[in-house]
C-alpha cells in the first residue's frame, strides 16, 4: 500500500481506514509500523490539541491562561491533552518551585516543527471552507 502523502510505501500493517474513537488513534501514537500521516495524526488527534499548539506558538502559557483562551475546555481535559503532548515531545512543562506553584507550558522544537507542518494543511482547510460556503450560497 502506498502512502500518497509521503510517496513512499507504508508497511503492510499500516491502514488508512478511518479510525473510530480517540483511544484507537492515541494508541497508535507510540507505534512505529504505521504510515507517516497516521503517525502525525495520532499526536494531534482530539478536539483541543491543534488549538493548544496554535495558542503555544506565540510563547509559553500557564494552564489557566490556556483555559481562558479555549472556552469549553475543562481543566481535566486540558491536563490530559497537555500530558499527552508532553509525552509525545510536543510541549515542555516547567514547574517553578515557588508558592503558589507555577506551571508553564511551551512548545519544544519538535512541537514547533509540527505546528509549522500543519500550516499548509490549515491553508487547505480554509480553501475547503470557502468552497463549501460558495456551494451553499449557489444552492440558495
Amino acid at each position: 500500500m502506498e502512502c500518497r502523502a509521503e510517496r513512499a510505501a507504508c508497511p503492510p500493517t499500516a491502514e488508512h481506514a478511518p479510525m473510530r474513537g480517540p483511544m484507537m488513534t492515541r494508541g497508535r501514537a507510540q507505534e512505529t509500523d504505521v504510515c507517516g500521516v497516521t503517525a502525525a495524526v495520532a499526536v494531534i488527534d482530539g478536539k483541543w490539541k491543534t488549538l493548544l499548539l496554535w495558542l503555544l506558538e506565540s510563547g509559553p502559557r500557564r494552564p489557566g491562561e490556556l483555559r481562558r483562551l479555549a472556552p469549553g475546555l475543562s481543566e481535566k481535559v486540558l491536563t490530559q491533552a497537555l500530558r499527552e503532548m508532553e509525552s509525545d515531545g510536543l510541549v515542555h512543562r516547567e514547574v517553578y518551585e515557588e508558592l503558589p506553584l507555577k506551571t508553564v507550558y511551551s512548545l519544544t522544537p519538535f512541537g514547533r516543527e509540527l505546528s509549522e507542518a500543519l500550516g499548509p494543511l490549515a491553508d487547505w482547510g480554509h480553501r475547503r471552507l470557502e468552497r463549501l460556503t460558495g456551494a451553499r450560497e449557489q444552492a440558495s
